[in-house]
């Protein structure tokens, strides 16, 4: 067997279980995506939502411009669009915020990266 193909079929043995563990949910107001360096979450604006992403609930509050206000375990922070701030454990970042949804990435790196 060529070593290309020993190499690429080792390769394919690596990753196989890796996309394994990629997911996805949804529910009232949100929808997750879940891979494994983290979640992101898009929560629908006015609506009651929370999601259970990472093994802990992550609730959006409310949104105040573009800064968002979210419940992350028991933690409420609030963080501006763009930004990262820790909250119970977890590196949460706010990509976007439109009229419509909020998007938010939750990792269990505490320094975003």
């Amino acid at each position: 067997m060529p070593v290309q193909r020993m190499l690429a079929l080792s390769a394919f043995a690596l990753l196989t279980p890796l996309a394994a563990t990629a997911c996805s949910s949804s529910g009232p107001g949100y929808k997750s995506e879940c891979e494994v360096s983290g979640c992101t979450v898009t929560f629908t604006r006015g609506v009651n939502a929370k999601a259970n992403v990472l093994g802990i609930d992550a609730e959006l509050v409310a949104v105040n411009g573009n800064t968002v206000t979210l419940k992350v375990g028991g933690q409420e922070v609030s963080i501006p669009a763009g930004q990262t701030q820790p909250a119970d454990g977890l590196s949460v970042t706010v990509p976007e915020v439109t009229s419509d949804k909020v998007v938010v990435r939750l990792t269990t790196s505490v320094n975003g990266s």
